[in-house]
């Protein structure tokens, strides 16, 4: 994927197109080659002051490394187009209480490697459970996703989702089967989320964040779970032994984007969690406007009984957190993003809703774009 210079006068001559179809944003879209490079005649760092800002106090190690997404290994890897002249959302469309679809993505293999926070280094991180997409490793960029395979059962479905290993004692547990992740709307205006910019990633929590941290989270669900045990913000003493007891977690990322980056040296600075209103409704903030999907993993590992030897790669059961890269195949997204999400629908891995039959489905039988 071409990375977008951060020469931004260009930006002021980009078009503001009215989004009526949803009525609340408008996107500026690039214009011709010669007329972009023409208008962009001197650089303009101001454009990460914002970022730059958030990042003050970050624990996330900031990308230094140069990379194929980040060949000045500045950490900053910007949008192309950009999305700008977005207004976030306020209106209350007509009541739906789901506004969902699952994307169904087995573990496929794990290593020591991260190419969002460590692009270009094998080996330095933690060890890894991969989901998804099944070439991801610390070379990985939009372009590698592209041409891998996939744990999906959607083949449009290339990301890489990824979190630290679970082990107890010393084997390394793996989730069995296809996990779920839920793909939502976090604001209240489902009309309003629109497709992840190919090649957008992030970081959800902190491998260093405390108990406390973890808790307060605005991710965070009911920590961890095993049988009638909720609301564990560290991995509980001891879970029941029935065979179908496993141990659960669900995390929310955040959902709201600054629509100039798909990646900033904290991996984190361009989302933001949407912020609730005196009128009872979740909005984006005016910094992050543009509405994406609310990813939500819901991951179970095969592990109970006595969990005194329950440990992360990362640590502490607190110091779980994920990652997410990008790499759905355009079309099929944005189908799964129309129909299910701003449709107002409860869709399954083939964007259908059994309570709703005549709404039909996205996928085939195949799970592929129909």
């Amino acid at each position: 994927m071409a990375r977008r210079s951060r020469v931004f006068s260009g930006l002021l001559l980009f078009t503001a197109t009215s989004l009526t179809a949803i009525g609340v944003a408008d996107i500026a879209t690039t214009g011709s080659a010669s007329g972009d490079s023409a208008a962009a005649t001197h650089a303009v760092p101001a454009v990460h002051a914002a970022a730059d800002a958030r990042m003050a106090g970050m624990k996330m190690p900031a990308s230094t490394q140069a990379s194929g997404d980040d060949p000045d290994g500045d950490g900053y890897i910007m949008a192309d187009p950009p999305v700008t002249g977005v207004t976030p959302s306020t209106y209350d469309p007509p009541h739906a209480y789901f506004h969902e679809f699952q994307a169904k993505c087995a573990a496929d293999h794990t290593l020591p490697d991260d190419p969002i926070v460590f692009p270009g280094q094998p080996g330095k991180s933690h060890d890894h459970t991969f989901m998804g997409n099944t070439g991801t490793n610390a070379d990985t960029t939009t372009a590698s996703l592209d041409t891998a395979g996939t744990a999906c059962l959607a083949p449009g479905d290339k990301s890489a989702y990824w979190m630290p290993s679970l082990y107890n004692g010393d084997q390394k547990i793996l989730p069995v089967g296809p996990q779920t992740i839920y793909y939502k709307s976090g604001v209240t205006d489902y009309t309003s989320v629109r497709p992840f910019p190919k090649g957008l990633r992030f970081v959800v929590g902190d491998p260093m964040q405390t108990l406390d941290q973890f808790k307060n989270l605005k991710g965070t669900v009911e920590g961890w779970e095993c049988g009638t045990s909720y609301k564990n913000f560290d991995f509980p003493a001891t879970c029941p032994t029935s065979p179908d007891t496993q141990l659960n977690l669900r995390l929310q990322a955040p959902s709201c984007w600054d629509g100039l980056h798909l990646d900033t040296p904290d991996h984190k600075s361009h989302m933001a969690y949407p912020v609730a209103t005196g009128n009872n409704q979740n909005v984006c903030p005016d910094d992050h406007p543009v509405a994406l999907p609310m990813i939500e993993f819901k991951m179970a590992w095969p592990v109970n009984g006595d969990m005194s030897q329950v440990r992360l790669s990362s640590g502490t059961g607190h110091s779980f957190h994920y990652d997410f890269f990008d790499g759905w195949d355009d079309a099929t997204l944005a189908a799964m993003v129309t129909h299910c999400v701003n449709g107002g629908l409860q869709c399954d891995a083939h964007g259908y809703d059994e309570t709703q039959p005549e709404k039909g489905a996205v996928l085939d039988d195949d799970y592929v774009l129909k």
